[in-house]
């Protein structure tokens, strides 16, 4: 076991107290969400210790620190709240069936993620421009950031004509928010200053701690995270392991009526889950220099879901802020991701009175820090240094994020930014025009043929006042589609027509195989023997490392 941990350079002193460290600040965003889709917090809790537990061992990113997050739990209010309503609606009413349905999306969700990795989707993640990636840190920390502002006030229930309850957030004054903005500074403060004297503990938790012991010492009358889950109508931080759920089987309808119901929610949180975790990969990839694994996350983050849901526990995915956290404590591989998830079940087992008495302040300030250190900061210092569209795109992610959704922010953020470089290359292609001493007029096509620039290159051809032999070269230009396919079938027809004898040389042979499938006229137009070593060049360039002055062609 020793040579294991030399070999893989395990630091079991960083991870584990980083692992404690995140298992502290995981709670009260956990609770929080849960309040938000009006489910009972220790279901959170119990699906963040599963996803958070099954994606440390088995992921594709030590270090990535999962669990039950908020853009998940958003996506199922809705369902859980119309999931009640049809459950009184059956022929045997079924109270808190919207829960029901909640465990069986959360299993397709799951379901769905395994495919997305077994047909190796993760490697997507890879066309997400780096104006989406920092538009999506910046756009999540933000969102974070409001969640905190929330934790400064005290929840009340009211119940509307309807019977429908709603927690109203009535916010601190006086003395109280004092109270708490001067516990906040205090954590920020000993996160900021401790490293600077030493780095052999972890700020975050040496923060919590001495947070902690100055109130519960003091005696003040604060928020803590017992009060915080019990004003939102819990029952505190006492639970039991996880078990199978066995009612999920006796009381949801298995039939299509209940699949087409849960299906589009599942997928959307299926959705929602892979971006925010692949992304969040991507951002612990540059933080630690290293490379994780796309498609095993995606695996491990459905096989969470899907045991959590069997469990009774809510669906998750990879947290961007509790994975900053960690990587800032010093946790790098398994066992910091590991430590999180038994320690968060150790506090439901027989530490809740505990942990109950850890002031939000103090969680709330671990969060504000992790916010500072998120946020990318450099994204306003090359404001002026980037193309106004790169800008463009950076700031309409983060909007998006913050106003709509995770998943509808990249989707939009990746479909501008392939726009931008449609147009951008499309207006890069040239043709360079000579004669031969025999009178033959050569075009040379330079930059990429695509359905972009079809147009621009259709316009640098004279049919009419060219002579009767014309050859048009593409030794520096690629045909990139279908599009551009058809572009020359069409340019050649047109030569034919006017009585001209038109020849393709240095197409690439993907290229030569497509136009001699589409039409027999190809056979004596494209011309087969290359007389330019570029050709050779262009069509892979690993293959001659010296110059084409020492090749023979």
């Amino acid at each position: 076991m020793m040579k294991y941990i030399k070999s893989k350079k395990i630091n079991i002193k960083d991870d584990t107290l980083a692992g404690i460290t995140v298992s502290l600040a995981m709670i009260p965003e956990v609770v929080a969400f849960a309040f938000v889709a009006q489910i009972d917090p220790l279901v959170a809790l119990s699906g963040a210790f599963i996803i958070g537990l099954i994606t440390a061992i088995f992921g594709g990113r030590p270090g990535l620190i999962s669990g039950a997050a908020g853009a998940v739990a958003v996506i199922f209010v809705y369902m859980i709240a119309e999931g009640h309503k049809k459950g009184m609606l059956m022929d045997t009413p079924i109270d808190n069936m919207g829960y029901y349905y909640l465990l069986g999306a959360v299993i397709l969700m799951g379901l769905i993620q395994v495919l997305a990795g077994v047909l190796k989707l993760g490697r997507f993640v890879r066309l997400i421009p780096h104006p989406v990636m920092m538009g999506f840190v910046n756009g999540l920390a933000i969102v974070i950031f409001i969640a905190q502002v929330k934790m400064f006030s005290h929840k009340e229930l009211s119940v509307s004509a309807e019977g429908v309850k709603e927690y109203k957030n009535i916010f601190m004054q006086g003395a109280e928010l004092y109270t708490m903005l001067g516990l906040v500074l205090l954590t920020m403060a000993i996160i900021w200053g401790l490293p600077k004297l030493t780095k052999k503990v972890p700020a975050a938790l040496t923060a919590i701690i001495v947070t902690t012991a100055i109130v519960v010492i003091s005696g003040m009358d604060v928020s803590t995270v017992g009060s915080y889950i019990r004003e939102g109508g819990g029952d505190g931080l006492s639970g039991k392991f996880p078990t199978p759920n066995l009612e999920l089987w006796q009381n949801l309808p298995f039939n299509l009526d209940t699949l087409f119901f849960i299906l589009p929610y599942a997928f959307l949180a299926a959705s929602v889950g892979l971006i925010e975790s692949l992304m969040t990969m991507n951002l612990v990839d540059e933080l630690t220099d290293s490379r994780g694994n796309g498609n095993k996350e995606c695996v491990a983050q459905g096989a969470g879901n899907i045991v959590s849901g069997l469990f009774g526990g809510t669906g998750g995915c990879g947290m961007i802020g509790q994975t900053v956290i960690n990587i800032n404590a010093g946790g790098r591989g398994r066992l910091s991701g590991v430590t999180m998830a038994l320690t968060l079940l150790t506090f439901i087992l027989f530490a809740d009175k505990y942990i109950e008495q850890v002031p939000i302040a103090a969680l709330v300030g671990v969060m504000f820090m992790m916010v500072i250190e998120t946020f990318a900061w450099s994204s306003f210092r090359i404001m002026n240094k980037i193309p106004k569209s790169d800008v463009f795109v950076l700031i309409i992610v983060s909007a998006v994020t913050v106003i709509f959704d995770l998943a509808i922010a990249v989707f939009v953020g990746v479909i501008v930014s392939a726009l931008v470089f449609s147009w951008e290359s499309a207006k890069k292609i040239r043709a360079r025009k000579r004669m031969k001493d025999d009178g033959t007029k050569i075009y040379e096509i330079w930059g990429p043929l695509f359905f972009g620039s079809i147009t621009a290159f259709n316009e640098k051809f004279d049919i009419k006042n060219d002579p009767e032999t014309v050859e048009i070269d593409f030794v520096e230009s690629r045909v990139a589609d279908h599009s551009a396919i058809e572009a020359i079938f069409a340019l050649v027809e047109k030569y034919q027509a006017a009585g001209k004898k038109v020849t393709l040389k240095h197409l690439s042979e993907d290229c030569k195989v497509l136009l001699y499938k589409a039409s027999p006229i190809f056979t004596g137009v494209i011309e087969e023997a290359v007389d330019d070593p570029r050709y050779h060049l262009a069509a892979n360039p690993e293959d001659f490392p010296k110059p084409l002055s020492e090749y023979k062609f």
